[in-house]
């Protein structure tokens, strides 16, 4: 359900588009298939997704007023329930042109989250999936962003165990077949990794530095030989 809503608004993601106009497009979509939407009224969330634009890392509010203008770049979030169960997943679209820099983030941002599932295997550690994105990422001079990481998921929207992004050695939780988490790297175009909470919204976090941050998610059910991706049809 969330793949089918995240390839259904992937082409209205336009120059001139209002985030408040995709948040009303997904919400009457998720309705109409029986859905439900996470975000809308989590902890006071007042939106059905998220629309982080540019230094915006996550957790952007959709707004009339923010409009999506060429050289953009905005990660849409979307997270469903169906028969009780949640699925999560985002993408970062490109807006009309935009520099080679900011493209060349984007798309390694996607990479560094194929090699994070790729790296989910049972009887492994979560600290291999961090250990791997960081590998790839640190070539590049960006930051990883350490205060947010993926989650377990299932009947509840966050669960544990905390998905970190970087190679921490604390995190030695073991992979088991079975498990379902995310995996959703935010990668900062600056070598802070730094991040401040809008003290305005509560919500929307930003670039300590204000340059542009990438994120890509999946939510993967760990098989007897690797994961499935349960997000991508």
């Amino acid at each position: 359900m969330a793949a089918q809503l995240m390839d259904y608004i992937s082409p209205y993601v336009n120059e001139g588009v209002s985030t408040q106009y995709l948040n009303d497009l997904c919400e009457t979509f998720t309705r109409k298939h029986g859905a439900k939407s996470a975000p809308l009224g989590y902890n006071g969330f007042t939106r059905s997704i998220c629309t982080s634009i540019n230094d915006v890392v996550c957790h952007g509010i959709p707004s009339e007023t923010d409009i999506l203008k060429n050289g953009d770049i905005v990660n849409i979030d979307v997270t469903v329930i169906l028969d009780e169960y949640h699925g999560d997943t985002s993408r970062t679209f490109l807006i009309g042109t935009v520099s080679e820099d900011i493209k060349n983030l984007v798309e390694r941002t996607e990479k560094a989250m194929a090699l994070g599932i790729a790296a989910v295997k049972p009887g492994g550690y979560f600290s291999d999936i961090g250990r791997v994105i960081e590998d790839y990422i640190s070539g590049f001079g960006y930051s990883i962003v350490k205060k947010y990481g993926g989650h377990g998921i299932g009947k509840c929207f966050h669960e544990e165990p905390f998905v970190a992004h970087h190679f921490t050695p604390e995190n030695n939780i073991k992979i088991k077949k079975g498990m379902i988490f995310t995996i959703e790297p935010m990668i900062n175009m600056g070598k802070s990794d730094a991040v401040n909470v809008s003290i305005l919204d509560g919500w929307t976090v930003k670039t300590i530095d204000g340059s542009p941050s990438a994120q890509f998610e999946h939510t993967v059910l760990v098989t007897s030989d690797g994961a499935e991706i349960l997000t991508k049809l």
